[in-house]
């Protein structure tokens, strides 16, 4: 648990690093750890609403086809929210502080570990706002 204290923590302090920048680097001059990090900043702001949604469509469940369908929306939002959590953990096992905010020069083997992170959050990020948008289709069949 304190591994994941610490991991928050550092991601807390990368974000409030990288928003305290005057200048904002257009994206062909970002390096690759700063389009994941801008990724992950993407989408860490609708968490909240992957939250209140999953509630929502919970409350709808019921037996009936609409019911299901509800059921299938709230599985879907609950997984976005699991990939991102579990994403966040990963991330924060395989790299440092230095590594994600100073630009610390990776290892020819953390360089593939972030090829292949920027792909898993690319993933995430789909989850997330077709999880999203599924869900609030759905609310607007029955509101």
């Amino acid at each position: 648990m304190n591994k994941l204290k610490l991991f928050f923590a550092l991601v807390c302090l990368a974000l409030i690093l990288f928003s305290c920048k005057d200048e904002k680097k257009s994206p062909e001059h970002l390096t690759q750890m700063e389009r994941v990090m801008e990724i992950h900043d993407e989408v860490m702001p609708k968490m909240g609403t992957v939250g209140r949604l999953a509630s929502r469509v919970g409350a709808k469940v019921n037996d009936t086809e609409l019911g299901k369908q509800f059921k299938t929306a709230q599985h879907d939002l609950e997984n976005a929210n699991e990939a991102m959590m579990d994403w966040m953990v990963t991330f924060g096992e395989k790299f440092d502080t230095d590594e994600i905010v100073r630009g610390k020069v990776l290892t020819p083997e953390k360089q593939a570990l972030l090829d292949a992170e920027e792909e898993k959050i690319k993933v995430v990020r789909d989850k997330i706002n077709i999880s999203i948008a599924n869900a609030e289709e759905l609310l607007k069949k029955v509101d």
